[in-house]
């Protein structure tokens, strides 16, 4: 069965003005969540998948990536060190373990699962333990961001409150993850393994996952016809995330009211990455997903 999207790390550099410009978009976040390796996140929940910002805020517990082992956390102070942006993907998985293993056998991630927990805090001010563990993947020809599974190991109610997915902006969920890369057909059989779904090519575009939880990789053409304006990097990089809202209209207006620069193109309300710290925003109306 194909996998569905789980969360985007959205690598920021000062958490704080982040969630603020992030709350100016119109998306409602959770509170700060704390890991035991140097990172602090909030997050824009969703239904099933959600948008992570994150920010180094302990450098001096950030562990070093050794053989065998990803450390999540200088990844992502060394994509820092480029600018703000997606910085890593994640897909949702029901057994981590099993995922590190079936990276392994395909060249894709000899690294160990990693397992960690955190406190999170509850909409009535009391906290939950919550329980993960990831399985990373990399690739060679896509030097600088990374792939990886997250297997939540609590209750899903723990974790996943109502209250905290209802956004100003009608924000329903991520559907697509777009990138961009010189030669999208390259990165196939990598993309193939981390979704487990067939790709479809066309000319200067690769699509894989089910619908509704896709990533689209564009070629220069592509990406000047779909997202004029933004900088094609001269390796893979991720450049937009596609959100599902409920009424295109609305998010309009709250855009507007609050001060936000951003283009409409037929079905498609385009935020630029200048305004949400590195990665371009599409939002589009649920039916038209």
């Amino acid at each position: 069965m194909p996998r569905r999207l789980d969360h985007l790390v959205i690598c920021v550099r000062d958490l704080a003005q982040a969630a603020l410009d992030w709350q100016t978009l119109g998306f409602s976040l959770t509170p700060t969540g704390v890991h035991p390796f140097g990172t602090s996140n909030r997050l824009a929940m969703f239904a099933n998948n959600f948008l992570e910002l994150l920010a180094v805020t302990d450098a001096a517990t950030v562990p070093p990536a050794s053989s065998g082992r990803f450390s999540f956390a200088a990844h992502n102070r060394d994509f820092l060190a480029g600018g703000e942006g997606m910085s890593m993907l994640a897909m949702h998985s029901a057994d981590a373990n099993a995922d590190a293993a079936r990276f392994e056998a395909h060249h894709i991630g000899a690294y160990a699962p990693f397992d960690f927990g955190r406190d999170a805090v509850l909409p009535g001010g009391g906290t939950a333990r919550v329980e993960f563990s990831l399985a990373f993947a990399t690739d060679p020809a896509m030097p600088g961001i990374a792939f990886f599974t997250c297997q939540q190991r609590h209750p899903p109610e723990l974790f996943w409150k109502p209250e905290y997915q209802h956004h100003p902006n009608g924000a329903l969920r991520v559907i697509e993850v777009v990138m961009s890369a010189p030669e999208p057909a390259e990165h196939r059989s990598f993309l193939e393994h981390i979704t487990e779904s067939a790709a479809e090519l066309a000319p200067g575009r690769l699509t894989v996952g089910a619908r509704g939880d896709r990533i689209t990789v564009l070629g220069p053409a592509e990406m000047a016809r779909q997202l004029p304006g933004l900088a094609v990097a001269p390796s893979p990089r991720f450049c937009a995330a596609r959100v599902a809202v409920t009424d295109l209209d609305a998010t309009q207006r709250v855009l507007k009211n609050n001060g936000v620069d951003f283009e409409v193109s037929g079905a498609v309300l385009l935020v630029p990455p200048a305004a949400s710290h590195g990665l371009a925003l599409e939002f589009v109306e649920q039916e038209t997903m």
